[in-house]
């Protein structure tokens, strides 16, 4: 039997994603930022101040795709790192001014290009669909 993509939910899902980066790298251009430092962003947004180690294991990604992408952001101005105030092997990574005025206009951008994504969908399939797709990433991490 042929692997149909059209059928199989990882490759759709896989190209939903897809779809939601370009969308967001449009929009994000304008403001500064890339979708990959979005996830970043958001989780200083709601706790700044914390370690690359804490950002690892609330992002799950790479280590050195954590370290590339702080790197940019510090580079534009996004983030500074500090050190560590008990660990010397450890930095603070925080945001700067530009990164807090950022988070409006970020969450809005992002707000856009998922809606954009969703769009001719009833509320209840919408909910519906993300109720699935929660769903679906539990049990990816359960493997």
């Amino acid at each position: 039997m042929a692997f149909d993509r059209s059928r199989c939910a990882t490759y759709l899902a896989g190209q939903l994603a897809k779809g939601f980066s370009r969308s967001l790298r449009e929009r994000a251009a304008i403001l500064g930022f890339s979708p990959g430092q979005f996830p970043v962003l958001l989780e200083l947004w709601q706790e700044d101040g914390l370690t690359q180690k804490q950002l690892l294991d609330r992002l799950e990604v790479e280590q050195a795709t954590l370290a590339n992408t702080l790197m940019r952001m510090e580079r534009h101005g996004l983030i500074e790192r500090q050190p560590h105030p008990q660990d010397r092997r450890a930095q603070i990574i925080r945001l700067t001014e530009e990164g807090r005025e950022l988070e409006r206009q970020a969450i809005e951008a992002a707000a856009e290009a998922d809606a954009a994504l969703f769009d001719g969908f009833r509320q209840f399939e919408r909910e519906l669909m993300i109720e699935y797709m929660r769903m679906a990433i539990d049990n990816a991490r359960k493997l």
